[in-house]
């Protein structure tokens, strides 16, 4: 049916559909060390970077046995998330995904989205973010700080700008309780690393309910 609207894409393969490719290109863009440069899309996304330059904006890619449109035209995608038909459905998180976002916002449709879109909005006000600026403030003297003890050394910047986020978001949304803050952002960075690293694996069906990998065990010990 694509086929015939003029949308083409990477043939199928049994049970992985197109995964295994785009495993194996994120795998070979990962292995060397990227030149100092902006050009940051083709090294993280190299599979869509690719088949857009073969198949058009718009082109069909398959996750196990079920396609995905996948869609980089601008006017396009402002149609599809305008939504106003409301035949743009939100698809259901992994398993991996559902214990990281729960029955939030992102997942949420009708009544109760609404009442959470309220609750959020809310949060974002610009009274509520005035309050937090001290906070930000101490967060960032402190990493400043901890660098002026390490002039003449090596920095690793992401490292830093990490820790710097995980103490924001602690002093911010946690208060006194900032230790647990800390310890529960930790856990939401781990989960996210098992969720990264599973993202294109296919398994079969309820697999996981009799056979429990090591990523399995682990994130259910988080979640709880």
């Amino acid at each position: 049916m694509m086929g015939l609207q003029g949308i083409k894409g990477p043939s199928y393969s049994f049970l992985h559909g197109s995964t295994k490719q785009i495993m194996n290109m994120r795998k070979e863009s990962f292995a060397t060390a990227m030149d100092l440069s902006h050009h940051i899309f083709p090294r993280i996304m190299p599979h869509i970077d690719a088949w857009i330059q073969l198949y058009g904006e718009n082109y069909l890619q398959w996750r196990g046995p079920q396609p995905q449109l996948v869609v980089t035209e601008t006017q396009l995608i402002k149609e599809i998330l305008n939504n106003k038909d409301g035949a743009f459905v939100k698809t259901k998180p992994s398993s991996y995904g559902k214990k990281l976002i729960g029955d939030g916002i992102v997942v949420t449709r009708g009544e109760k989205w609404s009442k959470l879109r309220k609750i959020s909005n809310y949060a974002f006000h610009a009274e509520n973010l005035k309050e937090m600026v001290p906070a930000m403030t101490a967060s960032v003297e402190t990493m400043l700080e901890r660098w002026r003890h390490r002039e003449g050394k090596a920095i690793e910047v992401y490292e830093e700008f990490k820790l710097l986020t995980s103490e924001i978001i602690s002093r911010t949304a946690f208060g006194s309780s900032y230790l647990e803050g800390k310890n529960i952002f930790d856990m939401l960075i781990k989960l996210s690393t098992i969720i990264s690293r599973n993202e294109f694996k296919i398994r079969f069906p309820g697999i996981g309910k009799f056979v429990k990998s090591n990523d399995d065990t682990e994130s259910d010990r988080i979640e709880q």
